[in-house]
Parts: structure tokens; sequence; C-alpha cells
């Protein structure tokens, strides 16, 4: 399995990354000036992109060419998986806070229980009657 961290790792020079994903090198500077990819620089300033960035561009040629979606609706769509990305990532979040709060919960009425057998004890010791209460 490849990590995220492979993943993201600039591989491939223009040439290699439209190849793989199916079109023009220029189509990859038009997608780059519409902030549609944005391949990362080798320090002679040479685009390099990752498997993720190629994965995108085979994703936005099957919206254009087989969906039929324009650029405008493509970069919508890519806005639209992203903020969805970000509510999944908060609705976990959210489900480990909820989670924790109801073992916190449980654990604070487990040490409700032991303090009131505590002092059912402590008042048999004293020689009171306890009473049991129905839970």
């Amino acid at each position: 399995m490849t990590s995220k961290r492979d993943y993201d790792r600039p591989l491939y020079m223009i040439s290699v990354a439209a190849d793989l994903a199916g079109v023009h090198p220029q189509t990859l500077r038009i997608y780059e000036r519409k902030q549609l990819v944005s391949p990362q620089r080798s320090s002679g300033n040479t685009r390099l992109y990752s498997q993720a960035d190629v994965e995108r561009l085979r994703l936005i040629q099957q919206l254009t060419q087989e969906e039929g979606i324009n650029l405008a609706g493509v970069i919508r769509i890519i806005e639209l998986e992203r903020d969805m990305q970000r509510i999944r990532t908060e609705l976990v979040a959210a489900r480990l806070r909820c989670a924790r709060a109801e073992a916190a919960a449980r654990i604070a009425g487990e040490r409700a229980r032991v303090r009131e057998v505590q002092a059912a004890i402590v008042r048999i010791e004293r020689g009171a009657v306890v009473v049991r209460r129905q839970a």
C-alpha cells in the first residue's frame, strides 16, 4: 500500500504527468493557471507532479471529456469534494469527542455509585441502619 507521503511526493515532470493523464503538457499549464492542480517545483523551477496530481488530472479529464463539464464546473466539484472531506474529518472528530464525553459520563456515574457505597459502609460502621434504594 502506498503511504500518503509517497502519494504526494513529486515524481513526474510535466511531459510524463501529461502522458499518464492522457493530456497535452500545455493543458497542464492551463489547469495550473486555473488552480485546478498545483505541482511542486524543483530547485531549477521544473514542475513536478505527484501521483495525487496525476489522479486529479485524470478526474478532470473524465469530468470534462466524458461528462461534458466545463472547467468552472470542475472547479466547483473539486471545491465541494474538498468541503465534503473537511466535513468528514470534522464528523470523525465530533464522534470521538462524543465517545470521550460518554465515557467520562459513565466514569463519573461509576464514581458517584462508589461514593454512595463508601458512604453506606461508613454509616454501617457507625451503627446506622442502611435502607437499600431501588435503582
